[in-house]
C-alpha cells in the first residue's frame, strides 16, 4: 500500500487546521507542489495556501487541462473517474462497523478455520514485518486463525476497507508523522470503526477513533447539540494523535498504547498487576477486557494483510490518482447542509460525507469559535463566488421553517418505504426531501445500515406521489425551462443528480434553455 502514502488527504487538496481556523474564506488556488516541497515549507514554518494542490509528478499526457475553477486551471484524470464513483459509493455507504465489532468482540477463538496460509509462510512474513516496525508482531495462534479467517471468507470486507484507506489513510499520516507517532497506527482507525466517521458504539464512542465523549473534550473535540468534532476526520485524528502520544509517555510500549487506547490505562494496570508484573502484550493478554484481547490481533492482522494484500490477490477499488478534490470554507451564518446541496447543485450525501460532525446536518454560526464546510472544489469555488447570495438562500430557507406547529402538522404526511437493491439512506432522503438525521430519527436507525425489505418510515412535508402535476417516476427525457438547475430537476423527479450527470456527461452545470436531458 505504500504507493499511496504521498497522496495527502486523497482529495488531493489540503488546507492546513491552523489555515482553517485563520482564515475567513477561502478560494482554490490551484498551486500544485509536491509532497517533499509541503513538507520542506512545513519544517520551516512557511505558510501553505489554501487550496495548494500535493501531488506527485505526472507525465504531462496523463492529464487534461481544460477544466478551470476561479479561474484556475484543474488537474483532472476523467479516464478515472468510474472508478473514483465506485470509491465514493463505498465511502457513502460504510456498513462494515458491525463486521469489525463481531471480529473482534464475539470471535471463539476455539472454532475450526480453514487455513489457507500455510504457517511457516506467515512466520517469516511477520518477522519481515517485525523488522521495520515499532511494534512486536511475533506469530500466534490467535493471530493466525484470525489471518486465516479473513483470508477464507471475509475477502470481500477486507478490500472495501482497503478501498475505505485509499481515502482515509493519507489524510492520517501527516498528523501521525508530525505527532511522532508510528505511520502504523493508521491500521488502529479500522479495528476501531472500519473507516466510518458517524459510527457510535454501544458505549457511546464516536468517530472515525472512537472517543468517548469525556475523552473528546479532554482532548478539545467540541460536542454539543449541532456538533461533534469526533466525527470530523481531521480535528479527531489530531486529538487521536495527541492521546496517543499522551500514553507512550505512560508505557514506552505501542502494543500496551494499542490496549490502553481501547480500554484505559488503569485497565491496562489492572492487567500488569495480575500478570504479575509482566508488561509483553501477550503475557497479560488473560487479564484485560475481551475487546481488548482481540483488539491488538485485529490491529496485527490488519498490518499484515494490507502489507501482503497483493500476494494474497486482494483487488480493492483503488486510483492512483484521484479526483475527489476538496477545500474549506469557515461559515459566516447558520447554514444546513440541505442548503448548500440546494443552492450548489450538489448531491446532499456528498455534502454530509465531507462534513460528517454536523449532527442535524446544520452548522451553527456562534462568535468566537470556527466551524468549518468542506465541499468538492468546484462547489467550493461557486460557494464563495456567490457568498451573500447563499447566506441570503439559507436565511430565507430558515425563515420558512419558523412557522406556527399547527400549519406544520396539517402539511405533514406519513409514508412506508421499504428498502430494495441498491438504496442508501441519502439516496431515500433525496426521493422523500428529508434529512438522513431525520429518517434515522423517525425509525430509531443506530447506524446507516439498510437492509433489503426493511420498512421506513417517512414524515414529508412534499409527498413525491401526492401531486397529480408531479409524478416520481421520471420520463424519458427533460427539456430544459429557463430557471431549471440540476437539483430542481432531480428533486422534481426523484432521481440524483449523480443520475442525471451520468445519462448526460456532456452537460454542465450551466443548463441550456432548450436542450434536451435523458432522465432513463
Amino acid at each position: 500500500m505504500n504507493k499511496y502514502l504521498l497522496l495527502l488527504l486523497s482529495s488531493v487538496v489540503f488546507t492546513p487546521l491552523a489555515a482553517q481556523v485563520e482564515q475567513d474564506s477561502t478560494a482554490t488556488t490551484g498551486k500544485v507542489i509536491s509532497y517533499e516541497e509541503y513538507k520542506r515549507q512545513q519544517a520551516q514554518n512557511d505558510s501553505i495556501e489554501s487550496g495548494t494542490i500535493l501531488s506527485r509528478e505526472i507525465p504531462v499526457q496523463e492529464i487534461m487541462m481544460d477544466t478551470t475553477v476561479a479561474g484556475t486551471p484543474l488537474i483532472v484524470h476523467p479516464e478515472v473517474d468510474d472508478l473514483d464513483e465506485k470509491l465514493l459509493n463505498e465511502l457513502y455507504n460504510n456498513d462494515l462497523y458491525e463486521y469489525m465489532y463481531k471480529e473482534i468482540v464475539q470471535m471463539d477463538y476455539s472454532e475450526t478455520v480453514n487455513q489457507t496460509l500455510p504457517t511457516d509462510t506467515l512466520k517469516a512474513r511477520l518477522a519481515a514485518i517485525n523488522e521495520s516496525t515499532p511494534f512486536q508482531i511475533d506469530y500466534n495462534p490467535v493471530l493466525e486463525k484470525l489471518i486465516n479467517k479473513k483470508l477464507s471468507y471475509k475477502r470481500v470486507y477486507m478490500e472495501r476497507l482497503m478501498t475505505l484507506s485509499d481515502y482515509y489513510f493519507p489524510l492520517f499520516e501527516p498528523y501521525l508523522d508530525q505527532y511522532d507517532i508510528p505511520l502504523e497506527m493508521k491500521y488502529l482507525a479500522i479495528v476501531e470503526s472500519a473507516l466510518d466517521p458517524r459510527i457510535k458504539s454501544r458505549v457511546g464512542a464516536t468517530g472515525l477513533w472512537q472517543f468517548m465523549f469525556t475523552t473528546g473534550r479532554n482532548y478539545d473535540l467540541e460536542v454539543n447539540s449541532y456538533v461533534d468534532e469526533r466525527m470530523d476526520p481531521i480535528k479527531s485524528t489530531v486529538a487521536a494523535c495527541k492521546f496517543m502520544s499522551s500514553l507512550y509517555k505512560i508505557y514506552g510500549d505501542w502494543d500496551l498504547v494499542l490496549a490502553a487506547y481501547n480500554s484505559g490505562p488503569g485497565n491496562v494496570n489492572k492487567a500488569i498487576r495480575r500478570s504479575g508484573g509482566y508488561k509483553n502484550y501477550w503475557n497479560i493478554r488473560p487479564y484485560l477486557p475481551r475487546e481488548t484481547a482481540g483488539y491488538v490481533p485485529a490491529f496485527q492482522a490488519m498490518m499484515y494483510l494490507f502489507t501482503y494484500a497483493p500476494e494474497h490477490g486482494f483487488q480493492p477499488q483503488q486510483t492512483i490518482y484521484k479526483t475527489i478534490a476538496t477545500d474549506t470554507i469557515r461559515v459566516k451564518r447558520m447554514i444546513s447542509l440541505e442548503h448548500v446541496s440546494q443552492f450548489t447543485d450538489q448531491d446532499l450525501e456528498v455534502i454530509q460525507f465531507h462534513n460528517p460532525s454536523y449532527k442535524l446536518d446544520i452548522i451553527p454560526f456562534v462568535k468566537g469559535k470556527n466551524h468549518n464546510l468542506r465541499l468538492p472544489v468546484r462547489d467550493a469555488a461557486k460557494f464563495v463566488s456567490n457568498e451573500a447570495a447563499v447566506y441570503a438562500f439559507a436565511k430565507a430557507e430558515f425563515d420558512k421553517i419558523e412557522k406556527p406547529l399547527p400549519e406544520l402538522l396539517v402539511a405533514e404526511s406519513r409514508s412506508v418505504y421499504r428498502v430494495k437493491n441498491g438504496d442508501y439512506l441519502g439516496k431515500i432522503a433525496n426521493k422523500y426531501n428529508v434529512k438522513v438525521s431525520q429518517l434515522k430519527r423517525w425509525n430509531n436507525l443506530r447506524s446507516n445500515n439498510l437492509r433489503i425489505g426493511q420498512k421506513l418510515y417517512i414524515h414529508s412535508r412534499k409527498p413525491v406521489t401526492t401531486s397529480k402535476s408531479s409524478s416520481s417516476k421520471a420520463p424519458a427525457t427533460y427539456k430544459i425551462k429557463s430557471g431549471d438547475s440540476l437539483w430542481k430537476i432531480a428533486n422534481k423527479y426523484g432521481i440524483s443528480i449523480a443520475s442525471i450527470r451520468k445519462l448526460n456527461p456532456t452537460t454542465s452545470d450551466d443548463l441550456k434553455v432548450g436542450a434536451t436531458l435523458k432522465l432513463k
